[in-house]
């Protein structure tokens, strides 16, 4: 219930300090009733409206019009019956403060709460931080899509508009807007480029590019689709030498602030195990030959209702004997990119005619497409793809990997031929004249 109150004037007389009736009455209205002049009278914004949100706290506003006022009232009396009330001062909150609530509830992993955090940061609170979140307007976040998109790659920002977007349904949930203002816009398109995987010439040169303690880890995800941290995060007794197959049930998640720690896989379907070829399992044997793996002490938090500190043997671990950092590691990359371009330019190898080389922008995912390739140029099915690579979903194996599966026209026009061969001819031969 919202009622209009006149802030200028008083239904009795007021009193006064020692209890006597306040000066006569300065107004009447129709009927005759007396109106006595308040101690607002002749205030700006004549008109209140007055009542209580669903936690019984009484709010007003002011209006200096009486139509105003009850066109409010009328507004907020409907809002409370229908369970739509926004309270106005809620909405003065900042959107910082509305997100960081927001990040802070979310349930995240912590490698994905770290590229929130990042994405808010880097991003978002430059923009918007500070500004009270109802005062955003859609025309102002779509033109901030249209800057991010002159320094974002289309699938960056997509990303970091989500959680832009996230914040504002979370604000209008509880009731902090009326709207929200992300509702119609589009969010900006990510292009899907088909995946090319890499040459087997340019995997060998990497492998050869790298620091010799990490030349197998190139050869181990190029041969079993392995992710990065899933490489970095085995340890030796997930490898069963004898079966020749590996289990992947960990990896090492290095953050942007802190140590690296042992951690849970991507998703449900990535915990998997794999069969290793002879020549994976040989590089594994002798690096560990070579490289004998060392007990390294890391916070495991695979089971996040319980962390504990242990000695993680690592199959792979940087030159001092340590976890792998991401950062550090990029710039081996780096490096080793460069290096194997130079070799492959000086070898002179060639596909089709073209000099084979690594293309920029290639990360250790590409070899886990390379590994992909291999699986669907041998005629693996879409099932037995996605179980190795531990995809959540078949949908997501064919939607990265359909355009490699070979449009074999010749074996299809054989399995027709296979059973129609035999079908007797209906209609007689030709006669012969």
């Amino acid at each position: 219930m919202a009622e209009v109150y006149d802030r200028w004037h008083l239904s009795r007389p007021p009193k006064d300090a020692e209890g006597e009736p306040a000066p006569q009455p300065c107004e009447h209205v129709a009927g005759g009733k007396p109106l006595y002049p308040s101690a607002e009278h002749g205030a700006p914004k004549r008109w209140q409206v007055r009542w209580r949100d669903h936690a019984r706290r009484q709010r007003k506003e002011n209006f200096a019009k009486r139509s105003q006022a009850q066109t409010r009232a009328d507004t907020v009396a409907a809002d409370l019956a229908r369970g739509l009330y926004v309270d106005p001062a809620a909405g003065k909150e900042s959107f910082r403060a509305v997100a960081e609530r927001w990040r802070t509830a979310a349930v995240h992993r912590e490698q994905t709460a770290d590229r929130v955090r990042r994405g808010l940061e880097n991003h978002i609170y430059p923009v918007f931080g500070d500004r009270p979140i109802m005062s955003i307007r859609a025309s102002e976040i779509q033109a901030w899509i249209k800057d991010r998109s002159t320094v974002l790659a289309p699938s960056t920002l997509a990303i970091v508009y989500s959680y832009m977007a996230s914040v504002f349904r979370t604000a209008e949930k509880d009731r902090l807007i009326g709207a929200n203002p992300c509702k119609d816009l589009k969010a900006p398109k990510n292009p899907k480029t088909k995946v090319v995987p890499l040459e087997p010439a340019a995997v060998l040169a990497l492998a050869d590019a790298v620091p010799e303690w990490y030349r197998a880890a190139i050869l181990l995800a190029a041969g079993s689709g392995a992710r990065q941290g899933e490489v970095f995060g085995l340890e030796v007794e997930h490898v069963d030498f004898l079966r020749r197959e590996m289990t992947l049930r960990q990896q090492v998640i290095s953050p942007d602030r802190g140590d690296p720690y042992i951690g849970e896989l991507k998703t449900p379907e990535s915990y998997r195990t794999v069969p290793l070829a002879p020549a994976v399992v040989e590089a594994l044997s002798a690096h560990l030959a070579r490289f004998p793996a060392r007990p390294v002490e890391l916070e495991d938090r695979t089971d996040p209702r319980r962390v504990v500190r242990r000695q993680a043997w690592l199959v792979f671990t940087n030159e001092r004997r340590e976890a792998i950092r991401r950062a550090a590691w990029s710039r081996v990359w780096a490096v080793a990119v460069r290096n194997a371009n130079r070799a492959l330019a000086e070898s002179g190898v060639e596909v089709g005619g073209r000099p084979v080389q690594i293309p920029a922008g290639t990360t250790m995912h590409d070899l886990r497409h390379f590994y992909a390739s291999l699986l669907i140029k041998h005629r693996e099915s879409v099932k037995t793809v996605q179980v190795r690579l531990g995809h959540r979903t078949p949908s997501i194996t064919l939607d990265t990997y359909t355009h490699l599966w070979p449009e074999a026209e010749d074996t299809t026009r054989d399995a027709v031929q296979g059973i129609l061969a035999g079908v007797p001819e209906k209609c007689p031969p030709a006669a012969q004249n």
